[in-house]
């Protein structure tokens, strides 16, 4: 990763690191059920608050990517914190951001009021209940939120200091904070200021300057550090100002600290793996697949005749097509049984709002079509949109045929997965139906390899067989008993390998395991 003093690109050349990741952080806005641009005002905020406190310029360029990072880790958590509030997380985590910071009432009350509100009367109590009983939930939570965070950011390239900030950016001022390793002036400074400064976000929007003054005055000393609380209560229309702007996107780019960061062109695949592995981490049965849309994709294009460009452009959307994804609640995409006709078009939503993330960004806005596509049909039937053949590119059609394969290989919550036979004859199917065309199949198929040969399975860090079946495994959702009984081994066992392959890739959690798992292509073959 580069630094320049140049602001500008050419179109063949180097993207802005800070672009991207602000693409990024509208789709945490989404996984976290805040406004779009929350995580954008908050950077602005962050930048006047290190300016009025002082900061150095390492310590104000951290505040810059913590303040668009922070919450990239939301999808880590999102499956377990549905199945435990009744479906809905992102409900419930837009209810508990306001009172995170708060005292143990506040939070107690976001937490009543966040779980579960549309269950009938019962089995809303018995999920609060089951909240209350589980005292360790928020750490687990939190843990693996920071967990992700901090591998997802050190893939896309941001310095250490931000890097390891990640790890502590719960923490509070008094201590109390998680995972409470550290107060006061150990805290990292870029988190004392981010903190505040997402919260002066939050509760001015809630309530007004007078609301957001009186939040941080009451939290003075206790979740905030006085010196960056009095920063904002001594002017605090002079800092809100720096979100009366008429493009916060602009604005966020314009104040980056220091000397822009760059993404060469070699670098950009794997930066947008790690968007890919954003949205797949939101569920178990989701890992992997964006990373094997993209390379099925890619093979398809390239075998279509399509020239590199294209391919890379395949593959490229290919790894964000799911970006949208994160805006859906897991309860829906962890539902074993049907959905509704809400619950359905809010699954139809995603395409949309995966164009709507890219578009957000120059640097990316040449695949929002085309990533967005990947649900279309050439009869007209698919979603977004309902495009029919006519309407949509090779590369559109191949994308979407891809997915659809992949889809099919892999397990959902409603159905087992299908073999690769069995989802190459459905796809012929869907294509006499006139879902897709032959041209499109034949190259999915082709690309896809029928019939199938057998490959060896990568094993990175010194990773063995077993330990790689079990890794496919915990990355998939699977307990330490449901893998004993799948792979006919003792439970304890289980737990060895799982202690020995965290030692091996370096993870404290299973969410940094799946994101290892999906990094090195481990899932596509379970």
């Amino acid at each position: 990763m580069a630094r320049s003093p140049d602001r500008t690109a050419g179109p063949h050349g180097p993207l802005r690191l800070a672009e991207l990741i602000a693409a990024l952080s509208v789709g945490a806005d989404l996984g976290t059920g805040q406004p779009i641009e929350h995580t954008l005002r908050s950077c602005l905020l962050a930048q006047e608050l290190a300016r009025r406190c002082a900061l150095t310029d390492d310590e104000t360029a951290d505040a810059y990517y913590l303040a668009l990072l922070r919450f990239i880790g939301c999808t880590a958590d999102a499956s377990d914190t549905a199945a435990a509030v009744g479906g809905d997380e992102i409900g419930f985590v837009a209810s508990m951001e306001p009172a995170f910071m708060g005292t143990s009432a506040e939070r107690l009350r976001a937490l009543v009021r966040g779980t579960g509100p549309r269950l009938p009367p019962l089995r809303r109590a018995g999920r609060i209940a089951g909240m209350l009983s589980d005292p360790g939930g928020p750490r687990r939570a939190v843990t693996a939120h920071c967990d992700a965070a901090q591998q997802l950011s050190a893939r896309l390239g941001v310095g250490q200091g931000v890097t390891a900030a990640l790890e502590l950016a719960f923490e509070r001022w008094d201590g109390k904070g998680i995972p409470g390793r550290c107060a006061g002036d150990e805290v990292p400074t870029a988190v004392r200021i981010v903190i505040v400064a997402s919260d002066i976000d939050l509760w001015a929007r809630i309530g007004g300057i007078s609301a957001a003054v009186d939040v941080v005055t009451r939290r003075t000393g206790q979740a905030y550090d006085p010196a960056v609380a009095a920063a904002f209560v001594r002017d605090p229309d002079g800092v809100l100002a720096a979100v009366a702007v008429p493009d916060a996107w602009q604005a966020v780019l314009d104040t980056e600290p220091g000397a822009a960061l760059w993404v060469s062109p070699d670098r950009l695949s794997a930066v947008l793996g790690a968007f890919a592995d954003f949205a797949d981490l939101k569920s178990p049965w989701l890992r992997g697949h964006s990373r094997a849309v993209a390379g099925l994709a890619a093979a398809a294009a390239r075998s279509s005749g399509l020239d590199e460009t294209d391919v890379t452009a395949v593959r490229h959307a290919g790894l964000v097509h799911d970006l949208g994804r994160v805006g859906i609640p897991s309860g829906i995409w962890d539902r074993a049984g049907p959905l509704s006709v809400d619950e359905w078009e809010k699954v139809r939503l995603h395409p949309y709002l995966t164009e709507r993330i890219l578009h957000r960004s120059a640097a990316l806005a040449p695949l929002a079509r085309l990533a967005a596509c990947h649900h279309e049909r050439c009869d007209g039937s698919g979603y977004h949109r309902g495009s029919r053949a006519a309407e949509l590119s090779m590369a559109e059609q191949l994308l979407g045929a891809a997915d659809a394969y992949q889809a099919m290989t892999e397990e959902r919550p409603h159905r087992p997965a299908r073999s690769g036979d069995e989802a190459a004859r459905e796809l012929c199917r869907q294509r006499a139906t006139g879902l897709f065309s032959d041209a499109v199949v034949d190259a999915v198929l082709d690309a896809a390899g029928h019939p199938r040969t057998g490959q060896q399975d990568t094993r990175p860090a010194g990773l063995t067989e077993r330990e790689v079946e079990v890794l496919r495994l915990i990355a998939r959702g699977r307990s330490n008993r449901a893998v004993a009984a799948e792979l006919v081994i003792s439970a304890k066992t289980v737990g060895t390998h799982v202690e020995h392959i965290y030692t091996k890739i370096g993870v404290r959690t299973r969410a940094g395991a799946a994101l290892f798992a999906m990094e090195h292509g481990l899932l596509e073959r379970l």
